[in-house]
This record gives C-alpha cells, structure tokens and sequence, in this order.
C-alpha cells in the first residue's frame, strides 16, 4: 500500500499494511527547507517544495496544507500581522460591536489572494504524488472561531453569555459558516483527498458544553456536511481537553477527529468505536519538541497500543508541531510506529 492507500483505509474502516501517519507539520518542515514563515504563507511552491522535502526525508503517508489560522479571517477584513519569522497572526477584531454582523454583506472569500496560495499549494503537490501521497486541505477556522477572530476573543466570549444577544450572535455564524463553506468547495476543486477546520476555542478549556452545542457543533456539521456533499471525507480539530463533549463533537457527522494530547486516547478510543477516526495525538511541545528520542517512542508505543484492536487510528501530534523539533524525535515517532 503506499501512503493515500493507508489513510484511506483508516477512514473506511479497513485495515491498512502499517499504521498510517500524517503530520502537523507546516512550521518545521518550513524551517527544515530553509524557508521563514513570510515565505511560506506568501508562495505556493515555496510550500509544496516544504512539504516534497519533508515527506522524502520521514516517509509518512499524509500531508496537512495548513499556513497559519488568520488566513480566513483576514479575507473577512480581520486585520492581520505578517511577521517574518512567525506564521500570521490575529491583531484585531473588524466589528466594533455585536451588533454590527447584523448587517454583513455577502462574502466571497475564493478569490482572496491568500486563499489562493494555500489552493495553488494543494494542487503543485496533486501534481508531484500524483495518488502515492494523501493530501488533507485545511481550510483553516470553523466558524465559531472565525467568529471570535473576526468580534475579538474575549468580546466573543462576553457576547455569547447574554441571551439577548442570540440573534446577533447566530447572524454572525451563518456569516462565517458561509466563507467556510466557500473555502471547503474551493479546496475540493484544487484537488484535496480530505478537508478540515480547527475550532479550538469552541472546547470546553473555554466555553461550557451547552455553550458548544449551540453555537459551535450546528456550524462544525454544516462544513461535514458540505464536504460530503462534494464526496470528501471531513476531520475536525478542536484544542485542550475535549472528553466532556467528544459525544457531541460525533454529532457533527466528521469522519476524522484531530485531537489535543489533553485529550486521553483511551477514553477517545471509547467514544469514537467505529463511528470516527482518531488523529493524533502526540504531544507536540512537552513531547515531540523537548523530549528525548527515546521518550517519543515510548509514548508513540504507549498511543498505539491503544488503538491496536482498530483500524480507525492515524498518527500525528495532538496539533502543530513545533519548528525546532528535533529531527530525530520526529524519526524516532515514525521508527517506533514502523516497528524498525
């Protein structure tokens, strides 16, 4: 089996030759390429000949397309910072209150010069592993995050605590559902074998479980449902601690779940039991970035034992990894889940 062949088992189910493996890796393999973050996110081929270079020197199955989490928001009139050396970042909300998103415009974010490099990315590595190499899209936030890029995230936080502001807050959403939604039909046409978003705010680390069940989970489902509807498989990252709403997060229909090494395997392999894969999840900074070589492969083990009686598993860190991770704790992870 080569490696599109492994992930795609995993997602039906079926066991695969070995385990597979796909990386959160965007910012190490940049750094290992010898590239900065500015020209990354600034030239698709930058980042195809990133990720050629790290799947050629780790020889995993699957490659992550991610830049950074602003990338959405910025098409949406968030206001951005570009450091050189650091994937972008948020440094402002674009609505001064609530309810401003009551009269948003319609969106269309596909032609925004940025989306376009992580689309043109997705499609020169098409283009190179032709049907050897699984390629996952990332179409960067959920809207309940987007959400919060675009009000500010502790304006969002206070907003969703007052029910009078339910009506504004669900308008917002919608909005937000939709530039998803335009950014999943966008990834499918450059040729993704899978699509995802990140809603890390949405976990209970920040907001409670009725909080996530009415504002988050009903948008997460609308983007699976969109993937499906173009016969892409979805996956779904949320950070910190997820066991209180792991139940929940099912309901969103997603065939995958990247999870945060909070988040405890054992409990994950209970809950997801034939209805959703588990991806990850290796802790990316105490672990993979600071542990020894020998610490990531007694961890890796202690991961895949856990998920041995299931083919549902694919392994990767519990979310980005590090730029300064070692070389050989990254070699170490993909020799213990090798058996070599």
């Amino acid at each position: 089996m080569n490696g599109r062949q492994r992930i795609a088992a995993a997602l039906r189910g079926e066991r695969a030759d070995r385990v597979p493996i796909m990386l959160h890796n965007f910012m190490m393999a940049a750094r290992e390429a010898g590239f900065s973050q500015g020209r990354f996110r600034r030239d698709p081929r930058v980042i195809a000949e990133s990720f050629i270079r790290a799947v050629e020197t780790y020889d995993y199955d699957g490659v992550l397309v991610d830049v950074d989490t602003v990338t959405l928001a910025e098409a949406l009139g968030v206001r951005v910072e570009h450091p050189e050396d650091l994937p972008a970042r948020w440094a402002g909300p674009c609505l001064p209150n609530l309810e401003a998103a009551l009269d948003l415009p319609a969106t269309d974010v596909g032609r925004h010069p940025r989306l376009q490099v992580w689309l043109e990315a997705v499609r020169l590595l098409k283009e190179h592993f032709g049907g050897e190499i699984f390629i996952r899209g990332n179409c960067d936030q959920a809207p309940f995050s987007l959400a919060g890029l675009m009000r500010g995230p502790s304006e969002w936080m206070v907003d969703l605590l007052d029910s009078k502001n339910r009506t504004a807050a669900q308008a917002l959403l919608r909005h937000c559902g939709e530039a998803a939604a335009q950014f999943i039909r966008a990834m499918a046409g450059a040729g993704a074998d899978m699509v995802s978003n990140g809603d890390s705010p949405a976990g209970p680390d920040l907001v409670s479980p009725a909080l996530y069940r009415e504002f988050a989970l009903p948008y997460e489902r609308l983007l699976a449902d969109e993937a499906h509807r173009l016969g892409l498989p979805y996956a779904l990252h949320i950070c910190g601690n997820t066991t209180r709403i792991l139940a929940d997060m099912l309901e969103t229909g997603a065939d995958a779940f990247e999870l945060d090494h909070k988040t405890d395997p054992r409990f994950a392999r209970r809950a997801l039991d034939g209805r959703a894969v588990f991806i990850g999840n290796i802790d990316p900074s105490g672990i993979l970035a600071l542990g020894t070589p020998a610490l990531v492969a007694a961890r890796t083990r202690a991961l895949m034992s856990v998920f041995a009686d299931t083919p549902r598993f694919i392994l990767n860190a519990g979310c980005a990894i590090p730029a300064e991770t070692p070389a050989a704790n990254l070699k170490a992870m993909i020799a213990a889940a090798r058996g070599t």
